[in-house]
């Protein structure tokens, strides 16, 4: 596994083991005895990994630690730490180091966490790279995500975005669908072509017909002229449809007809247009489940799920919160003409804590909320909204959203897995807090976490 790894440290004996050690396992070693050389170095070079002794003069571990996530976010920082400052390297885990060993060390446990940062790196480079590829064609900004489950949905779009492949793209209400369809169209040798986008639901049967389709003059009450279709708007383009998974029978019949013959009718008109298009659909339905009840289609749901790319809810994937946060704090400050330092550490736990039903449009709008209400330079606690900071409101809305008839043994355990989760975020994912926060044992935490396959981390 080929890495660039930084090791900073005062004692020569340790610099030498580690690189000796790391050198064997095919890493490339940059080892210095000197912190203010180190950080100089990492301004000039390309490192995927810093590991730093906590205590060195000049510039202790938190430092070298402090000026990467400042300067250098994508890179992990191991820290490493005598027995008896174990508190110090806990400290700098809750600032953002990627894992910490004591010494003495034991060769096996560094090498493991070696290979877990070297794997951390190697996506997070993959991710820059994927990004700066396709920068040019859409603002990596309008898809915030470093969590793994994003990092497979960058990683789909960059396969799909190529070709001219049928996109069904799923998830929950919220979770930025359409967003997947603009970056696939940006991505794609469509991309100085038309990106058309068309809400299935807003139009009742007969008014789809003629805003997809378009037609012609006479063909109806109010058809007082001809009128090109979306198909047609989209030509050599990309065509958006979402909430595929509302359209009726005769509308997924029709819709069947155009992926099939690559021609379209206007309503009221005979003659067949040909429309050379790529469609990205759309749902936050199971449209498995309404093939099997009858409600959709069976041959137009593969037609339109050649390619497949499943959006997270937001509650699955937290650790991208923080950067949402700021992203749309940055851009509504600035439509406010306001200035912000940020949330404060409280206030972000409760985000961060909740579990956004509403997913990334919810965290959306309760940022402009708190934008727009705080006379203050931080947001805190209090300019948050009842249901974010309010235990008892957010349990009785997450129990609104239950249906009536559920498996209760099932649900109970559901529950129990995102309170756990909950807890681990509120720790900073120290198991023996979480547990204290639960009312529980640690051996008891560790219990449901191998039960509900939960990482620690």
């Amino acid at each position: 596994m080929s890495a660039n790894i930084l090791i900073l440290d005062d004692e020569q004996n340790y610099l030498l083991i580690l690189e000796a050690l790391l050198s064997d396992e095919g890493y490339t070693i940059t080892a210095l005895s000197d912190p203010e050389t180190g950080l100089a170095y990492l301004d000039e070079s390309e490192v995927d990994l810093v590991i730093t002794d906590m205590k060195m003069p000049k510039l202790t571990g938190q430092d070298v630690l402090e000026h990467v996530k400042k300067n250098f976010p994508h890179i992990p920082v191991i820290i490493m730490t005598a027995f008896g400052s174990i508190e110090s390297a806990v400290e700098a885990m809750k600032i953002g180091a990627f894992d910490y060993i004591t010494k003495p060390f034991a060769n096996e446990e560094l090498l493991l966490s070696v290979t877990k940062a070297s794997q951390f790196a190697k996506t997070q480079r993959e991710n820059r790279q994927l990004r700066e590829q396709i920068k040019d064609r859409y603002s990596p900004s309008n898809i915030i995500g470093r969590s793994k489950p994003m990092m497979q949905v960058f990683d789909m779009i960059s396969k799909a975005a190529p070709g001219s492949s049928t996109v069904l793209v799923t998830g929950e209400s919220g979770t930025g669908k359409e967003l997947v369809a603009q970056a696939i169209h940006q991505a794609s040798p469509r991309c100085d072509k038309p990106f058309v986008s068309v809400n299935c639901m807003a139009f009742n049967a007969g008014v789809l017909e003629s805003e997809l389709f378009g037609h012609e003059k006479g063909s109806f009450t109010g058809a007082v002229a001809r009128k090109r279709g979306r198909f047609e708007a989209a030509d050599q383009g990309t065509l958006f449809l979402d909430e595929i998974g509302e359209i009726s029978h005769d509308m997924q019949v029709k819709l069947l007809r155009v992926l099939q013959e690559k021609t379209i009718e206007r309503v009221g008109g005979g003659e067949p247009i040909k429309v050379n298009i790529r469609i990205v659909a759309a749902t936050n339905k199971n449209l498995k489940e309404a093939v099997e009840k009858g409600e959709f289609r069976e041959d137009l749901y593969y037609r339109l799920n050649v390619v497949s790319i499943e959006m997270p809810p937001l509650r699955e994937r937290r650790e991208d919160i923080p950067f949402l946060v700021d992203h749309f704090l940055a851009t509504y400050s600035a439509d406010n003409n306001k200035e912000f330092d940020g949330f404060a550490p409280a206030a972000m736990d409760y985000m961060t804590a909740y579990e956004w039903p509403g997913n990334v449009r919810q965290l959306q709008n309760v940022v402009e909320r708190c934008v727009v209400l705080s006379s203050g330079t931080v947001i805190e606690t209090e300019d948050l909204p009842a249901e974010i900071k309010d235990e008892e409101a957010q349990f009785k809305s997450a129990v609104d959203l239950l249906p009536s008839k559920l498996n209760l043994a099932d649900t109970l355990d559901k529950i129990e897995a995102t309170l756990v989760r909950r807890a681990l975020v509120a720790s900073n994912f120290i198991k023996v807090d979480a547990a204290d926060m639960l009312g529980i044992s640690k051996s008891l935490l560790q219990y449901k976490l191998k039960k509900y396959k939960i990482s620690g981390k």
